[in-house]
């Protein structure tokens, strides 16, 4: 198992739960710079060898892919919850659910009336 310690800046834009208007450090070997759009995170994870090499290779423990692969899961995160909220709210709706033949029905009719504006429309 290979411990990996990596700098980690991202947006700003990619963590609201962060004041707009606090600021942030850099650290580097050359100095400290203080950015107002950026925040440095230091993350450390603990892979195993193989996938740690893995990784490293494919460039996802570089900053910007980090950044990537977190925007890509907070928006299916986002996308989850909406999705879950949304059922919920269809599965609240009064009446009892339609049968599959029901669907079927309002298809079927759906396309026949489709079919006759097209038809009409020749």
């Amino acid at each position: 198992m290979r411990n990996l310690s990596l700098h980690f800046v991202a947006s700003r834009d990619d963590f609201p739960m962060v004041g707009r208007d606090s600021e942030v450090q850099l650290t580097s070997g050359d100095g400290c710079w203080h950015i107002g759009s950026v925040m440095s995170i230091t993350v450390q994870l603990d892979l195993p060898d193989a996938l740690a090499e893995k990784a490293r290779a494919e460039g996802l423990l570089q900053s910007p892919r980090l950044a990537a692969l977190l925007e890509e899961e907070v928006e299916r995160a986002r996308l989850a919850r909406e999705t879950i909220a949304m059922l919920d709210e269809i599965r609240s709706q009064p009446g009892e659910p339609m049968s599959l033949e029901e669907i079927q029905k309002v298809v079927d009719e759906v396309r026949a009336e489709r079919r006759a504006r097209r038809e009409a429309g020749r």
